[in-house]
Parts: structure tokens; C-alpha cells; sequence
């Protein structure tokens, strides 16, 4: 199995990543992106999370708009995966579907509820 870290951003800009143990990983295995999960499993009581993106083991990003949890080559016009220099400009690129599997080896969360504490890293 993959090493997992979720990156947590907070409402004053920073953010903090975390390794999250093999046992808790099955937490998030199916969750989607936009989904909102409960932060105690990482130890944040009283914290609302909402997934916001991630990337597999070798660095392909998750994409909201492509269902399922495999990678494929799509053609792309701009937005996660690919940012084009001109208008008009199309590519196929490699990026992974919207659902966490055991292949992604970080997920992207911001807190929508609650508030971290930056000196102990519990919930306020």
C-alpha cells in the first residue's frame, strides 16, 4: 500500500501535511472530491474537512470532472492537469478519476468547519 499524507488548509492561508496511518487510510477509500468528512480520524475533533483534489503515487492529479478511480489519457482544454500558454490550445494528458483508491498517495482537504490549533495541531 502506498504512503497516504493528506495537506489540510486552513482559513488563514497555511497548511499542514499529515501521514496518515495505514489503518485510517480505508477511511477515505471510495470518498470523493467535494465530499465532506469528519476530521476525527486524524485527530481534529469538532473539525468539518472537505476533499479538494490529490495525486497518485507518480504525480498525476485528480480530476472533479472524471468519474471513477483509474487513470487515463484525456484530451484537455485547461484546468487541473494542464494550463494551456494560448487559446485553442488542446492536449492529451494523463489524470486520474474523482474517487480515492488505495493508488493516491495524497489528498488535498480544506477546512469548511472548526478550526485547527497551530501549536499542538488539535481542533479549537
Amino acid at each position: 500500500m502506498v504512503n497516504m499524507r493528506a495537506v489540510i488548509s486552513t482559513k488563514d492561508g497555511k497548511s499542514r501535511q499529515i501521514e496518515i496511518p495505514e489503518e485510517k487510510q480505508s477511511a477515505l477509500f471510495g470518498k470523493k472530491i467535494g465530499d465532506i468528512i469528519d476530521g476525527s480520524f486524524l485527530g481534529f475533533q469538532g473539525v468539518k474537512l472537505k476533499i479538494t483534489g490529490g495525486s497518485d503515487e507518480d504525480g498525476f492529479p485528480m480530476r472533479a470532472d472524471f468519474p471513477g478511480m483509474r487513470r487515463k489519457k484525456l484530451l484537455l482544454t485547461g484546468g487541473v492537469g494542464f494550463h494551456p500558454k494560448r487559446d485553442g490550445l488542446r492536449k492529451k494528458k494523463s489524470v486520474r478519476g474523482n474517487t480515492i483508491s488505495n493508488d493516491i498517495s495524497q489528498v488535498n482537504m480544506v477546512v469548511v468547519e472548526g478550526e485547527i490549533k497551530e501549536d499542538k495541531g488539535e481542533a479549537k
